[in-house]
């Protein structure tokens, strides 16, 4: 009984999402969005923060019938033509070619080769240490701000939330993995910093560049771009052989239409939409609470024990959120 009462919150839950989407494809949705910005900002980082927190659960449960590249390919392929068929039916202008180009460009370093080196890494590396390294996304888009972007240096504040949320994030992968730094193969971390460099220059850079003016448009081509290239490598290296169409596991179909509607869709049209509109360290705030949610699904749906290190570990993970974001509003 308890599981049909499980079900049935999670589908209402699905139901109003989608609603609550169905909506944001209405022009007259983002012309209403402009005046009441800090409303949809909230809604937002909500996507943002809940919905890619639970991509690690779902990248796990799909990484049992796909290949890395495949199923990171099929995920970001599937959602750029979902939103391009949006931009079609709200009838938004065709982007300009040098508009395209950027989008590319930001597609190639978010997805190609951000998103497919943290699904090729976690072969090498445990999920958690990957979600360490991701973490280190605000250190990076902080300096990188500060050096290439709008060049302001950073307040002692802002450094000290970004340094108090990374060891934070620390504390709760080092106590869930039980090992040290020494025993995790080198070359996955390496591959997860360079996914993490990637992913920092290329939000900066969709900040910085001439986009399409239609958040659809944007992403989609972003994630057609991803998907495609995503795919193309995947055929080089033959991997199709690899993956059973006809034996798909069926909660690996399920987390595929997850991470293709809620962790690309919608949560990624939301950070795109968000880096454009908000300070970039103020976004990068997801990857403390990523964690946190991939945390509470593992032991909700995963049935995974949480310990008491990582509850401690999640409210220095919210302090640090928290100093982050006083920080921008400050300066504000």
């Amino acid at each position: 009984m308890r599981s049909r009462n499980s079900l049935s919150q999670n589908f209402n839950s699905a139901r109003s999402f989608f609603q609550l989407f169905r909506d944001i494809m209405s022009k007259s949705f983002w012309r209403e969005a402009t005046m009441k910005k800090p409303v949809l900002i909230v809604l937002a980082m909500i996507a943002v923060y809940v919905f890619w927190g639970g991509t690690y659960l779902g990248m796990k449960i799909a990484l049992v019938s796909f290949t890395p590249a495949i199923m990171a390919g099929i995920r970001h392929l599937s959602a750029g033509l979902i939103l391009f068929a949006i931009a079609r039916v709200r009838k938004d202008p065709f982007p300009k070619l040098d508009e395209i180009k950027n989008a590319a460009i930001v597609g190639i370093l978010l997805l190609l080769i951000g998103n497919g080196l943290v699904a090729w890494a976690e072969q090498r590396v445990p999920s958690a240490i990957a979600s360490l390294m991701v973490a280190s996304v605000p250190l990076w888009i902080t300096l990188m701000n500060w050096r290439f972007g709008e060049r302001k240096q950073p307040s002692i504040q802002q450094m000290s939330g970004v340094i108090l949320g990374i060891f934070g994030i620390a504390l709760l992968v080092m106590k869930s993995s039980g090992g040290g730094v020494d025993t995790f193969d080198i070359i996955g971390l390496l591959a997860l910093l360079l996914a993490s460099l990637s992913w920092s220059a290329g939000s900066l850079y969709s900040r910085l560049a001439k986009l399409p003016a239609s958040p659809f448009n944007n992403v989609s081509t972003q994630m057609i771009t991803g998907g495609v290239l995503l795919l193309l490598f995947a055929t080089l290296r033959n991997e199709w052989v690899l993956v059973d169409f006809n034996a798909l596991d069926f909660n690996a179909v399920l987390a595929m239409g997850y991470l293709i509607f809620f962790g690309s869709v919608v949560a990624y049209t939301s950070y795109i939409w968000l880096m454009k509109n908000v300070n970039p360290t103020w976004v990068s705030t997801y990857a403390f609470v990523n964690p946190i949610v991939a945390v509470f699904l593992g032991w909700w749906i995963g049935k995974e024990t949480l310990q008491g290190t990582a509850l401690v570990s999640a409210l220095i993970i919210l302090t640090a959120v928290v100093i982050i974001t006083l920080s921008q509003r400050s300066k504000r």
